[in-house]
Parts: structure tokens; sequence; C-alpha cells
């Protein structure tokens, strides 16, 4: 009786401290998770990645665009002739330059993949890869580039507006523009002739070539003229990380 109270007794303060790390551990992971799913499936489920990420840039965006609200007002108000005269020549530019909301008639342009079951019989049959049945970057770029040449006034990717730096990329099965992931389908719109835009995309060698594709394996091409189409300004940094001097004539390209 002796050892066995001597055995409970040494116990208690065992027991108090694994309850006090237990519980260490559970509001450790109630913040850490801040109200989310800490399981592995939710944090590689490429979805749930993509609307966080989204939202994240969004929120970035929204506080970049404020920012620069404020220095344009900042500046607006200093009492400098030369200032208010490289200020008149700013606001000029703005609207060639994609910092202006624009607003008119124009075409939308939308691609997207082979469909999952096209995609698996073909790939299977060996007739072409995965790689060949999927919207790439460079099939996006092709349709930008064209209806630069249309004379468009202004082109937006997924709603986002494009300007002189804009970047698109490849990652995974996704395209990333301005650091947000995007999933098909793609939609290019453009403000300009509509006539004149579409015969630009006619034109195009490039997209030649993915018709053809298109057209054996299914990925999507569709064109919608539009007697009114809406533009937001960009909003988002101009700052460059490096830059290279292009050939002649290739001002508009993305590339």
């Amino acid at each position: 009786m002796g050892s066995g109270g001597r055995w409970t007794r040494g116990w208690r303060p065992v027991a108090v401290v694994v309850c006090f790390a237990a519980g260490l551990l559970f509001a450790t992971s109630a913040l850490d998770s801040d109200g989310g799913d800490l399981r592995a499936s939710s944090v590689t489920d490429l979805d749930t990645v993509l609307l966080h990420e989204k939202g994240s840039v969004d929120a970035l965006q929204a506080r970049v665009a404020s920012l620069n609200d404020q220095v344009n007002q900042l500046t607006g108000s200093v009492p400098d002739r030369r200032v208010s005269r490289v200020q008149r020549k700013v606001d000029k530019l703005k609207e060639a330059a994609g910092f202006t909301p624009l607003e008119g008639p124009g075409l939308t342009v939308t691609l997207s993949d082979a469909p999952k079951e096209v995609l698996d019989d073909t790939v299977s049959s060996g007739k072409a890869t995965a790689d060949e049945l999927v919207v790439h970057q460079q099939d996006i770029q092709a349709v930008v580039n064209a209806l630069w040449t249309g004379g468009a006034e202004g082109i937006t990717v997924q709603g986002q507006r494009i300007i002189s730096t804009t970047g698109i990329k490849c990652v995974g099965n996704t395209v990333v523009l301005h650091g947000v992931p995007y999933s098909p389908p793609y939609r290019i719109s453009a403000i300009g002739d509509p006539a004149a835009l579409q015969r630009a995309l006619d034109q195009s060698t490039y997209i030649a070539a993915y018709l053809t594709v298109a057209n054996a394996y299914q990925l999507g091409w569709q064109v919608d003229t539009s007697a009114d189409i809406a533009m937001p300004a960009y909003t988002g940094t101009t700052e460059l990380s490096h830059a290279t001097v292009g050939a002649a004539g290739r001002k508009h390209r993305t590339d």
C-alpha cells in the first residue's frame, strides 16, 4: 500500500505537465490555422492555394493603387510650375500606357484546354502528348500581339489590364499574370475596331498553327465581338527588376 501511494503521488506532477503540453499544442495549432484546416490535403489542394494567393495579390494591388493615388495627390499639390508641367504630360500619356479606365467596342478571344476525355484518349493512344493539348503562355501572347498589331487601344487578360511591362508566365497548368495564377479558360479582350482586330487574328501565322491543333483535338477557340467593353486601369507596380532593349517596332510585345 505504501509503495502504491508513492507511485500514484509521483505521477501527479507528470500528469499536470502532460496536460499543460497538450493544451499548449492545441493553442499553437489554433493560432497557426487562423480558423483554417491544417491537414495536408487542404494545404496541397491547388484550388485552395490559388484562391489564397489570388486574395493576397488582390489585397496588395489594392494597397498599391491607394498609395499611387496618395502620391498623385501630393504631386499635384506641389506649387511648382515645372512639376505641374511634367504632371500634365504624364496625364496625357496615362491613357495610352493603360493607367486610365477605357471603354469602347472590341472583341474577346477565349482559349481553353482540350476536354479531359479527349486528352486522356489522345495521350493513351499516342497521337499527341498532354503538353500539346493545353493552352500555353505563347498562345496567349500570340493573341495579345496580334491584337496590338490590329490597332487595339487597350487589352485585358482575365480582366487584368495589359501594359508594356506585363509578363505572361506558365506555372504548372496555370498562367500567372501580374503575380496572380489563373486556370483556363483564358479570356483576352481588346478595345478597337472589331474588323481590324479580327483581320489581325486571321493573319497571324502562330494563331493559324494553334487553330490547326485546336481543330484536331478540340482545344477551345472562340471570338465574340462587342459594342461596348469596359476595361479597368492598370493599378499594379511599374517598377522593373530587369529590362533589355528589343528590336525596333516591337514595343507592344509582352514576351
